[in-house]
């Protein structure tokens, strides 16, 4: 008797790896053992893969068949290994010729034979290319997701009969062709449809500009959450390394459209207050990646954020510094990217309308300040810019004249980020709101005015090491609006007044 050995792939969190499907035919009593460390997803694969069998008109082996999932000693989930494990029993039995060393299977079967779409082909197929792996066989609605990675060949499987044929070299199966991105954006709301809110358009510019995290603060009705919905739009275009960041974890999440399989926007989330900080962070008894890690390289919006419970606010500040979070649960430990910015919507105090010129507010000062204080000193001390959303004027909504739009927005800040890619280049940082602390004494230098400038707001604002940095960052960002070589004392006077909230003191 012989071992089969066929190359599959597997998900540790996010990240792909190989592994190796051994399977083995002995004497004795008939039985269907899989071993490896395999999930209860795992184990029922016997029964798929012996319907598969007597369904693509091959005849199921009656003998004792062995099945180890190689490495053994890291478990597996999903249904991804029911292709080859099929494709092991059959070269056993002598039903197709010897598979190619260079060859990977992967896919869930249906009890009929064809394949099902399984999650995580992104990080799988890039995790083929680095093990040398030259040919990769998926389900066909995944192929077009394959085809991102670099370096393999694709062949697209719509049942184990075709896949069949295709080994035996009756009738070949076309490769699938590289998947290219169609140019037209979608459509989304434009920024042309807000009226009035000059200053918060300014303040969101200059975020999505940098990549700083902005908190948004205002009465009902103000417009916080259409202008965070229309921040998007104006968002600078991705890398082809931040697409494919992206796109590896909304693969694993089962999010890919298989008809654009690669995330060419930047990724907007907007979760319900309710979620649990597992559902914020990410976890569960294997691993999986939360909102924070969806929103990487895009936006994490969190409306009435002092609704949110404060376990599931404080999970979020040392993602917010580090770029990742680090998960450890029984099943082992994963660290996930988690490069997001932060865009935070809240009222002014309890009942809404605190500051509003109607005088409706029913809140004393205690509870405004109470109201507030459900944010914590450290996370707001995160929030890069603070801005105050006030009431729309009767004026400003019954004006004829179009407002700016998205497209000429968002050009000034492809401008920005290009001054800031130049900037960076050789480095890991891509925006001003990761400057290291290093890089912030390179490249933030103020002269003898602006100096005295952050002095007096330094003493004045009560600001801490972080919030100093997270300042020079802002105004570093405003001068690359400007096409400024130097922060001038403009610049750090528009960024001082984007941390001076005053009702955030319920003053």
């Amino acid at each position: 008797m012989v071992v089969t050995t066929v190359r599959s792939l597997g998900l540790q969190g996010i990240a792909g790896y190989e592994v190796s499907v051994e399977c083995f035919l002995s004497g004795g009593l008939p039985a269907f053992d899989v071993v490896g460390l395999g999930d209860t997803a795992v184990k029922e694969s016997r029964e798929r893969v012996r319907a598969a069998v007597k369904n693509c008109g091959a005849k199921f082996p009656v003998s004792r068949i062995t099945v180890n999932l190689a490495p053994a000693g890291q478990r597996k989930e999903g249904t991804v290994y029911d292709l080859p494990i099929l494709l092991g029993i059959l070269r056993c039995a002598e039903d197709i010729p010897e598979l190619s060393a260079d060859a990977a299977f992967i896919g869930e079967l249906s009890l009929t034979g064809s394949l099902r779409g399984v999650n995580g082909v992104l990080p799988m197929a890039m995790a083929a290319v680095r093990a040398g792996i030259k040919a990769l066989y998926v389900p066909a609605v995944n192929a077009a997701e394959a085809t991102l990675a670099d370096g393999i060949v694709v062949y697209p499987v719509s049942d184990v009969s075709t896949l069949v044929a295709h080994l035996r070299g009756e009738k070949p199966i076309a490769p699938a062709k590289r998947w290219e991105e169609r140019t037209e954006r979608a459509q989304r709301a434009d920024f042309s449809d807000v009226m009035g809110q000059e200053n918060v358009k300014r303040a969101l510019e200059i975020a999505a500009a940098g990549g700083h995290n902005i908190l948004m603060i205002g009465t009902p009705g103000a417009g916080k959450s259409m202008l965070a919905r229309r921040l998007p739009s104006i968002l600078p275009d991705m890398t082809r390394k931040e697409a494919l960041e992206a796109t590896e974890i909304w693969s694993v999440a089962g999010l890919t459209d298989a008809s654009r399989p690669l995330l060419s926007e930047r990724p907007f989330r907007s979760p319900h207050h309710t979620l649990s900080s597992v559902a914020m962070t990410g976890g569960g008894s294997f691993p999986r990646p939360g909102e924070i890690s969806l929103a990487h390289n895009g936006v994490l919006f969190l409306d009435e954020l002092p609704e949110f419970p404060r376990d599931v606010l404080e999970a979020l500040r040392a993602p917010i510094e580090d770029g990742e979070v680090t998960i450890t649960r029984a099943a082992g430990s994963i660290t996930l990217p988690s490069r997001f910015m932060l865009v935070g919507a809240m009222n002014p105090c309890r009942c809404g309308w605190y500051g509003h010129p109607s005088g409706r507010c029913t809140c004393t000062e205690t509870q405004v300040r109470k109201y507030a204080e459900r944010i914590s000193g450290p996370m707001l001390d995160r929030m890069d810019i603070h801005v105050n959303v006030p009431s729309v004027e009767y004026e400003a909504m019954r004006r004829r004249e179009t407002a700016e739009d998205s497209a000429t927005i968002r050009a000034r800040v492809n401008d920005a980020r290009e001054i800031q890619k130049r900037r960076f280049d050789g480095t890991e940082v891509l925006c001003n709101a990761q400057m290291t602390p290093a890089m912030v004494g390179k490249f933030c230098k103020l002269d003898a005015s602006g100096e005295t400038l952050l002095k007096n707001a330094f003493e004045r604002l009560g600001l801490t090491a972080r919030s100093h940095d997270r300042l020079l960052r802002v105004a570093r960002t405003i001068a690359d609006l400007d096409n400024a070589e130097h922060i001038d004392a403009s610049h750090l006077a528009e960024a001082i007044q984007y941390r001076n909230t005053d009702t955030l003191k319920g003053t």
